[in-house]
């Protein structure tokens, strides 16, 4: 038997069953109840997410961490538009997501064998985000040091993070044990803009500024006065999952 034809052998036992054991359901209560006037579910019943604090360090060493700082404010300068990465609370975002299940990719299939993906697949390594984060700055500290006398990131100035930073993105930089200085730079970049432009409540995009850069209304519940008016600037500040301030509705 095909695969396609066991699935649909299983799928159609799996219906019959279902079917059946709904009827003997029915057929052992006489009186259906049902619902009328009232909601099916109660108001505020699901927890809110928890908002994540500002103040210290889950994953990252204090080094690290003022690594990380030093790099999402190179990758997302302050400048007339916005503040930069680090004050936005990239840094943050990136920590506690990677103390999470993202950081230990426990939501992902992490099962051998481990073979070289296509450049539309991403990272097809067996290394976890946290394993590769703490692996990549400890390269990037010893690199630095060994090239730069004895300086980590943080001691570089602007121009000289900014060429690393270039020359890791390029490609052009050898970090050693095997780490692949392009896809470490990918990994940084891609979780720092998503700790720009993510919720508040996951550490980063501090006080809504790249909504508000942007225009981006957040997470409001009622867009119906604003639907018949396309290319049209949405007139109130953004609102978070957690909620919003007075001031941001006018």
């Amino acid at each position: 038997m095909s695969t396609d034809s066991a699935f649909t052998a299983t799928r159609r036992h799996f219906l019959t069953s279902a079917a059946a054991i709904s009827l003997v359901t029915v057929s052992t209560h006489v009186r259906a109840q049902s619902i009328s006037g009232v909601l099916p579910w109660q108001p505020f019943a699901a927890e809110p997410p928890t908002p994540i604090g500002p103040q210290g360090w889950v994953f990252f060493t204090p080094a690290e961490a003022a690594a990380v700082e030093a790099i999402v404010d190179r990758l997302i300068p302050t400048d007339d538009l916005s503040i930069g990465g680090k004050e936005a609370g990239c840094a943050v975002f990136i920590d506690r997501q990677l103390a999470g299940s993202y950081g230990s990719s426990s939501r992902l299939y992490m099962k051998g064998p481990f073979l070289p993906g296509l450049p539309t697949q991403g990272y097809q390594g067996k290394e976890t985000p946290a394993a590769r984060y703490r692996e990549g700055l400890a390269a990037i500290d010893a690199y630095l040091r060994k090239t730069m006398n004895g300086r980590s990131f943080v001691h570089l100035n602007a121009d000289e993070q900014d060429q690393f930073l270039k020359a890791m993105e390029a490609g052009k930089v050898d970090l050693g044990g095997g780490i692949n200085a392009t896809r470490l730079f990918d990994l940084i970049l891609g979780n720092t803009m998503e700790g720009f432009f993510a919720d508040p409540i996951y550490g980063g995009n501090r006080d809504m500024v790249s909504w508000k850069m942007i225009g981006f209304p957040g997470a409001r519940y009622d867009y119906r006065d604003r639907i018949s008016k396309h290319n049209q600037r949405y007139p109130l500040g953004p609102v978070s999952i957690a909620g919003g301030r007075p001031e941001w509705s006018r």
